[in-house]
Parts: structure tokens; C-alpha cells; sequence
């Protein structure tokens, strides 16, 4: 038996914000991040429709890109005193993510966050608040999902909360508030946005009921993420409904390796002064996780799907494979992200010489592998990979070298 869980309600197209208005409570939280929401009028709409809905409003504010264990629980501290029957989380996937580990902690004042982090072994919610999410980037899909990315910056590790009770019981997915992202964000969280619904397609639990949507996702990728980083606001719309058509296939379809990797170097380097970005990072190792896994018949077999419904071309599913990481490459190209992790600039951009020295990524290789096996979304991975391969693997990032095992 599986399951397929998507929020009660999904208000989409412009003016969907308003939906806040018809949201049935007494006081509600609002969960922002650093600065947009309120720069562009955002977050004083939200509290207005809130207020029309009856509610005394509290703001809890400044919560950092990749949020942190120690703002979860200051926010969670914010919760317990405000008392709130509503959470609404508005901004992109860092605050929405905080936003979800905090009403766990809300609900459950004894949950650690080493609790937390038990996939799937979360205890019940719901019976302090309900949770509404509006996405203001178009790649996270947390609006919709079952899942959470908490970073511990003890030991510079990004851990993954997976669980069907953090569902968003109301996503709210507005393309206006996208056309305030900077071009650099449209190209990480697109890129985010399409290796959630190719790593859900061929994932060991995809069923039919995500299949379609990760489908439909990149197709729309395919067409709109390239203008819309350009500036074209009707294929930015575009995007914004494709990230969560494959936000939709992922949350119940699960993810693979792109995302246990990206997840386990994300911030371990970060003593070197940068983060590799998440959306970056599953655009550099997308290709190489395709390689690997095609050598698994039934992966390399839908992948091949996927490159037919792209139109790319091939006589077999080799070649078929081929063109769908050349495509892949070329959106980075297209998209100004590096290849590789050696090439990876402190600002995110492709240079000669990137912010990881090679022998700190050699050092550290074998704590990342082991980490990055132990991921959640390993698991419904379609080709389980030993110590020995994941190191090969992530090899294949740093350098940019072909993947042959």
C-alpha cells in the first residue's frame, strides 16, 4: 500500500493571496524571512487578510537562508507564548522549512529536534494550530510537501524532516510573489524545481498518481525555466505552477541521491566562507546522479520516458540518456551554474579556481559519502550506491569527470 498527501486546499493564480481571508481562527503567526515579503508589500497584504479574517496577528521575523536548529527553537519559544491556531509561513523554502520544524515543537514541547529527524516517526500535529504555506520561489514545492531542511551548523550538516503530518494543510501559490525574484534564485530554485520531479519519476515509490505530475512539471520546465530567468513574467508564472506540480510528485514519489548529496555538502565547507547553494548543487550532480543510476535497467528505462516526452531524440534508451543529460548540462550553461564543484565560485558562479580546495574536499569525502548514505532520500534511490561508489560519485562532481560505474 502507498500513500499520496497533498494539502486540503491549494489556491493558485494571481490574487490567490486573498485566500488568507477565509482562514477560520483567533490569532495567527506569520513566518517570514529577511526582508522581501515586507520590501514588496507582501507581508502588510498578509497580515491585512488575515486581520479581515478575524485574527489577532503576530510576526515572527529574520529567519536565514537554510534556517537554523536555534531559530527553530526561538520561533517554537514565539509560538508557545503567542499561542496561535494558525502558522502561515509566507516567503521561500527557508522560512516555510523553519516554519514547519517549529509548529512540530509547538505541538510537541518535548520533541528534539534529533526527534524530528526520524523519517516519518513524527508524532501527531494539529491539535494546537493549522498550517498555511505561500511560496514566493518557484523550485522548493514546501508548500506542499511532507518535508523540511533544517541545517545543524555544529556539524555543518543540512537534515531533511520527513513526515506526512507536515503537510501544509493550506498552500497558497500566488505568481505574483515570484516576479520579485532575482535572476540568479529563478535559476537554483528551477533547477531545484526539475530534479525534484525527474528524481520522482524514476524513484522506487512513484506510482501513477506522481508520475503524471512529474511529467507534466518537466515539460513545463523544459519550455518556461530558460525566459523566465530571462524575465519573461508569463513563463515565471509558468514556473510557478511547475514547481508545484513537482513538489506534488516528490512530497508522496519521494527524491534519490541529487538530494542526499546536495543535503551533505551544502554546508560543510561553509568554514571556508560560502555554502554551496541547494538548488546549485542538484544542478551540478543531476547529470551525474543520471549516469549513475541508468545503470540500473528499470531507471534507465524512464528515463528514457522522460526524454521522449521532452522530444530530445535517440534511438535507444542509451542514447535517450545521453540527451537527457546534455540537456540537463546545457540548462546550467544557459543558466550561468557551474559544473562542478571545483568550478563552483563563493557567489555561485562558474570560475577556474572554486571557493573548496581540493584537498579540504578529499579530507572530508568519506564523512560526506557515509552521511549522504544515511540520508532520508536515499532510500528510493533506484541504484542503492556503496561507500565506495557514493566517494567515486561525488568525485565525479568535484572534478567533472565522466561517471563509468
Amino acid at each position: 500500500m502507498q500513500r499520496f498527501t497533498n494539502p486540503r486546499d491549494l489556491y493558485h493564480g494571481k490574487g490567490a493571496l486573498e485566500a488568507l481571508k477565509t482562514l477560520d481562527g483567533k490569532r495567527a503567526i506569520i513566518c517570514v524571512g529577511g526582508g522581501s515579503m515586507k520590501r514588496f508589500g507582501f507581508l502588510a497584504k498578509a497580515e491585512q487578510y488575515l486581520k479581515e479574517a478575524g485574527m489577532e496577528v503576530s510576526v515572527f521575523e529574520g529567519i536565514e537562508s537554510d534556517p537554523s536548529v536555534e531559530t527553530v527553537m526561538r520561533g517554537a519559544a514565539a509560538m508557545q507564548e503567542f499561542q496561535p491556531d494558525w502558522i502561515v509561513a509566507i516567503g521561500g523554502g527557508s522560512p516555510i522549512d523553519a516554519a514547519k520544524a517549529m509548529w512540530i515543537k509547538y505541538e510537541n514541547p518535548e520533541c528534539t529536534f534529533e526527534d524530528m529527524c526520524v523519517v516519518f516517526g513524527l508524532p501527531k500535529l494539529r491539535k494546537k494550530a493549522h498550517f498555511c504555506a505561500v511560496s514566493s520561489t518557484s523550485g522548493t514545492a514546501t508548500e506542499v510537501t511532507a518535508f523540511s531542511i533544517i541545517t545543524n551548523y555544529a556539524d555543518g550538516t543540512k537534515y531533511p524532516i520527513a513526515d506526512f503530518e507536515i503537510t501544509p494543510d493550506v498552500a497558497i501559490v500566488d505568481p505574483e510573489l515570484a516576479h520579485t525574484m532575482p535572476k540568479k534564485l529563478v535559476a537554483h530554485t528551477g533547477m531545484d524545481a526539475l530534479t525534484h520531479a525527474i528524481e520522482a519519476y524514476v524513484s522506487t515509490v512513484h506510482s501513477d498518481f506522481t508520475d503524471a505530475p512529474a511529467i507534466r512539471a518537466i515539460e513545463m520546465i523544459q519550455g518556461s525555466l530558460v525566459p523566465s530567468y530571462n524575465e519573461d513574467m508569463d513563463a515565471r508564472d509558468a514556473m510557478h505552477t511547475a514547481q508545484c506540480l513537482a513538489g506534488i510528485a516528490f512530497s508522496s514519489g519521494l527524491l534519490g541521491i541529487v538530494h542526499s548529496m546536495a543535503h551533505k555538502t551544502g554546508a560543510v565547507f561553509q568554514d571556508y566562507g560560502a555554502h554551496i547553494i541547494h538548488g546549485a548543487a542538484n544542478a551540478m550532480y543531476l547529470p551525474k546522479v543520471i549516469a549513475f543510476n541508468a545503470k540500473a535497467p528499470e531507471a534507465k528505462k524512464r528515463y528514457g520516458v522522460i526524454a521522449d516526452y521532452m522530444h530530445l531524440g535517440g534511438a535507444d534508451d542509451d542514447e535517450k540518456v545521453a540527451n537527457l543529460i546534455a540537456f540537463c548540462r546545457g540548462m546550467n550553461d544557459q543558466l550561468n551554474i557551474p559544473h562542478c564543484i571545483k568550478n563552483y565560485g563563493a557567489d555561485s558562479y562558474p570560475t577556474e579556481q572554486g571557493f573548496v580546495p581540493e584537498e579540504v574536499f578529499l579530507e572530508r569525502l568519506p564523512g560526506i559519502a557515509e552521511r549522504a548514505i544515511a540520508d532520508a532520500c536515499t532510500g528510493s534511490n533506484p541504484r542503492q550506491p556503496s561507500q565506495e561508489e557514493m566517494e567515486k560519485l561525488l568525485k565525479c562532481c568535484y572534478y567533472d569527470t565522466d561517471v563509468d560505474f
